[in-house]
């Protein structure tokens, strides 16, 4: 079979493991409604965070990426599952119109400058164009802790995380977090 793209090897990344902390950081989050400047940390002190690095809105990898959170329902977990990109509020607004992710609880994080790739190092220089860059693919499931249970990060381009894995994961920290939360109400 014969790609209309090429296939790029991205090498070693130094993203944060599984038993680590996850770098905190703000920027816009957007829903279908609006967007405002929000830390990962006030999204992981209401429970388990889902935090996908995608490719800009409209690129192949994001539109698929979407489709088969979307399609594999995450949104029926007890976890928030947020997107990361370097593209601007306008398309965040623009991609959750079109995979229909309006109303399934879904939001987007605009980072413009790919400071927060750059934080969670995961940078993705894009071959000839002299400082342009996005996160590479990546998926982290993140306890109220902030400590990262799951991390997969891309090796090549375009990669997409084994699903039936990833949600895997969220229901094991989710069921973890459930168990906490009784323990704790039980005092």
């Amino acid at each position: 079979m014969e790609l209309s793209f090429d296939v790029v090897e991205l090498g070693d990344a130094d993203h944060p493991r599984e038993g680590e902390r996850a770098p905190d950081f703000v920027r816009p989050l957007v829903n279908e409604e609006y967007w405002e400047d929000v830390a990962l940390s006030e999204l992981t002190a209401e429970g388990p965070v889902v935090l996908l690095f995608h490719s800009m809105d409209g690129a192949f990898p994001a539109t698929y990426l979407w489709n088969e959170i979307r399609d594999r329902e995450f949104d029926s977990y007890d976890a928030t599952v947020v997107g990361v990109s370097v593209s601007t509020p306008y398309e965040h607004k623009t991609l959750i119109k079109e995979q229909a992710l309006i109303g399934r609880g879904f939001r987007l994080f605009s980072d413009p400058g790919n400071g927060v790739a750059e934080q969670y190092g995961i940078v993705n220089d894009l071959d000839g164009m002299h400082g342009v860059s996005e996160p590479r693919p990546a998926a982290f499931v993140i306890d109220g802790d902030r400590t990262v249970q799951y991390a997969w990060v891309a090796q090549e381009w375009p990669e997409f995380p084994d699903y039936d894995e990833l949600q895997t994961a969220v229901e094991t920290v989710v069921d973890a977090d459930r168990v906490a939360e009784r323990a704790e109400h039980d005092r």
